[in-house]
């Protein structure tokens, strides 16, 4: 019963992740390459933490 009130962690990083993905994408346009690599070492490390629960769940 209490778990419909639980909000899924997931989506949650999942949200993360676009938002790290787009200010990367802005970062890139402005032609800083060591932000644009450290945004995109952030969401690969939200996509990695997304895949984990994931597999946890199946």
């Amino acid at each position: 019963m209490f778990g419909l009130f639980k909000k899924d962690p997931v989506k949650a990083l999942e949200k993360e992740h676009k938002q790290l993905m787009e200010e990367a994408m802005a970062i890139q346009r402005s032609g800083d390459l060591k932000s644009y690599a450290a945004k995109i070492a952030a969401a690969e490390a939200v996509m990695d933490k997304i895949v984990a629960l994931s597999k946890d769940r199946s």
